[in-house]
């Protein structure tokens, strides 16, 4: 099932809220809420948590863009994407101290936050990588075309100017396709900019299994196991021999 990147937007200019709303929704991304003041941001986020904030710096109410960026940060690590319109130097400093993913500075174009959501998701993935690669947690992981992202619970993947979300438990197998995987999910296929061998390294191994040198299988979607084959959803995988023996050991203990 696939999910659109899910942002919540606070600012207190209800016009300029509303065109950053519309511009995310005709690129694809979810808005969870619009919202005026920080407190109010802090609440709804325990509700229902976003991927990304769109803040406004300068807010109105008891805590500004900057307060409430430090109060979200107690309890969540969520990226942070500052609006700004002219900010000075000492709001600039102090924004700074949240580490923040981006600045967008108003007015902006359609393209600028775009931009600013795309590098922001490549962020997260370098970072989690490397997070990853000193034992530290298993979050994303980039290839080395930035485009596709792989989770503990799911895969981004790019498409049509927008990046979605596809839950793994989701996916019944991968197929090679060249320097290309094409995944086959409950809804949909979609098109992955990265070779077999490599999603292969990077997916959840108590989930996945390579049966074949061209096919990656959900092992919790089998419905049949034959010889030289299984079935997913109607569909025929071919099974390497050498292969056999490990599906049966792994569905032993799943």
């Amino acid at each position: 099932m696939e999910n659109a990147i899910k942002i919540l937007i606070v600012e207190d200019e209800m016009v300029i809220a509303a065109n950053i709303s519309l511009q995310l929704t005709e690129l694809g991304y979810e808005v969870t809420g619009v919202l005026p003041r920080g407190e109010e941001a802090i609440a709804q986020i325990q509700i229902d948590k976003p991927d990304i904030v769109l803040l406004d710096i300068r807010l109105k109410g008891e805590m500004d863009g900057i307060e409430t960026a430090h109060e979200i940060q107690k309890q969540y690590h969520i990226p942070i994407i500052y609006l700004t319109a002219n900010a000075d130097e000492d709001h600039f400093n102090r924004a700074k101290e949240t580490h923040p993913y981006a600045f967008i500075s108003k007015p902006f174009k359609k393209l600028d936050l775009q931009r600013a959501i795309e590098l922001t998701v490549d962020r997260i993935s370098i970072e989690n990588t490397s997070e990853k690669n000193n034992g530290n947690g298993n979050n994303f992981i980039n290839n080395e075309n930035a485009t596709d992202f792989i989770l503990n619970d799911r895969i981004f993947v790019r498409h049509n100017e927008k990046m979605l979300k596809i839950d793994i438990k989701d996916i019944y197998y991968i197929e090679a396709d060249r320097n290309y995987c094409r995944i086959f999910s409950q809804d949909r296929e979609y098109l992955l900019v990265m070779t077999l061998k490599d999603i292969d390294e990077k997916l959840p191994q108590n989930h996945f299994l390579r049966i074949h040198r061209s096919y990656i299988i959900n092992l919790s979607q089998i419905d049949e196991v034959a010889g030289t084959h299984v079935v997913i959803s109607k569909k025929a995988i071919p099974m390497s021999k050498a292969m056999r023996a490990e599906l049966l050991k792994r569905l032993q203990t799943i």
